[in-house]
């Protein structure tokens, strides 16, 4: 349990917020199979999940073994065409969670994803006005995204709060990777259903100060639902 309530929180969004990561690394699964090599969702989520740009075609190339197919890209867009026009719901318990918030505690987002599917997919979940401007993204605002810490860095300076008064909320091993380097407070997140038994065990073992199943173990966790009635009644 953190020492003290937070000063500010800084989230990140798919496998957070939203049930983005499944479908994601399900997607990437199915086409990787169909072009002869064999992945499940699971293989494609514990080698891919929080990468983006170039690390995240280098690292599904040294899983194949060889450069991805012209097509990839094509695929790829056309998939995320499909999940921006459909929307991805809310991980279970998020959206209260934000709304139960104290007003004036600073939040923000810092993720591998691009500003406008952040901003699609809030507005779908009816979070867009909980966060502002505070919307973060590693590919946009910085230079080295996730594993490296700057993404928190950037979004706990936006925020006018040392990264040691903030908490982080991570889910993937990668995030979680920058997240503890950053020096912020860090839980990883189990929340999502792409989370397997042993999400938490691997969260752990990369050094997060915390771990939660759920967003009422992070309110108690934070302290938060010490003096927040609706925190107490998630």
């Amino acid at each position: 349990m953190i020492a003290r309530p937070p000063q500010a929180l800084i989230f990140d969004f798919d496998g957070v917020l939203i049930e983005s990561e499944y479908e994601g690394n399900a997607h990437i699964a199915r086409y990787l199979s169909g072009i002869g090599h064999p992945t499940s969702p699971a293989e494609s989520m514990a080698k891919f999940m929080g990468l983006a740009g170039d690390e995240f075609i280098g690292a599904i190339e040294t899983h194949i073994g060889r450069a991805l197919p012209d097509d990839f890209h094509a695929a790829r867009a056309a998939e995320d065409a499909r999940v921006m026009a459909a929307g991805v719901g809310a991980v279970e318990g998020a959206i209260r969670f934000v709304r139960a918030l104290p007003r004036d505690l600073p939040r923000a987002i810092a993720s591998s994803s691009t500003t406008r599917w952040i901003r699609r997919h809030l507005d779908h979940i009816g979070l867009a006005d909980d966060f502002g401007d505070m919307i973060f993204s590693g590919r946009e605002h910085v230079t080295r995204g996730k594993p490296a810490p700057d993404i928190y860095l950037h979004a706990a300076a936006a925020l006018g709060v040392p990264i040691e008064a903030c908490a982080i909320l991570e889910d993937s091993p990668v995030g979680a990777t920058g997240a503890v380097a950053s020096g912020a407070y860090v839980i990883g997140l189990c929340a999502g259903s792409h989370c397997d038994a042993d999400h938490a065990e691997r969260l752990r073992a990369i050094g997060v100060d915390a771990t939660a199943s759920n967003f009422p173990e992070v309110a108690r966790l934070l302290m938060l639902s010490r003096t927040q009635p609706g925190l107490r009644n998630l």
